[in-house]
């Protein structure tokens, strides 16, 4: 599934507790033939508060080229790839990413809808894959499996964590971002 021709989109999350446990604001823009996407977000990691800004380059067919994240306590991480799954940190390879194609932010849904886009599943279509996961506030990445199911294709999928049997049911709107997810975040307006 392609970039639209036209997507200019700002979108926000709470924490499910609402937001005194964690907000994020996102700004998406086309930009390049792909999408440049800006992020910002307030949260807590079990008794750890943060504040995280990130941005993503992707390209026309919803492979993630550049990765880009800074906490407020100056921790920061600089990932590009070639979007066959060949990735570099801060210029050095990451060989043991090699396969991944996406990303996931622990504390971001927008994350989510990445996969969903690329892969572009039919209704009970379902496809394994393996990403670069990126835990909060350490900013540490690591290769990680997870498998989404169109349940019904364009409007709700079922993600699961291979590394952990964690699933939930994600709607998503028109263009497949991420709406709620239920029990960490949900989409305000």
């Amino acid at each position: 599934m392609s970039i639209p021709t036209l997507i200019f989109r700002t979108i926000r999350w709470s924490a499910w507790d609402g937001y005194e446990a964690g907000l994020e604001h996102v700004d998406i823009r086309p930009a390049d033939g792909g999408l440049d996407i800006s992020g910002v977000v307030i949260a807590q990691e079990d008794e750890t508060q943060f504040g995280l800004s990130y941005r993503l380059k992707l390209d026309a067919l919803w492979h993630t080229r550049e990765v880009q994240l800074r906490t407020t306590s100056g921790h920061a991480l600089h990932l590009e790839s070639d979007g066959r799954g060949h990735w570099r940190e801060s210029g050095k390879d990451r060989p043991d990413l090699q396969g991944c194609i996406d990303v996931d932010i622990q504390a971001t849904p927008l994350t989510n809808t990445l996969p969903i886009r690329r892969l572009d599943l039919d209704t009970g279509e379902s496809m394994q894959i393996r990403l670069c996961y990126i835990s909060l506030p350490d900013l540490i990445v690591s290769a990680a499996g997870q498998r989404y199911t169109a349940l019904e294709a364009g409007s709700l999928y079922r993600f699961e964590s291979l590394e952990d049997g964690f699933t939930a049911d994600l709607p998503v709107d028109e263009d497949g971002f991420v709406r709620d997810y239920p029990g960490l975040f949900k989409r305000l307006g």
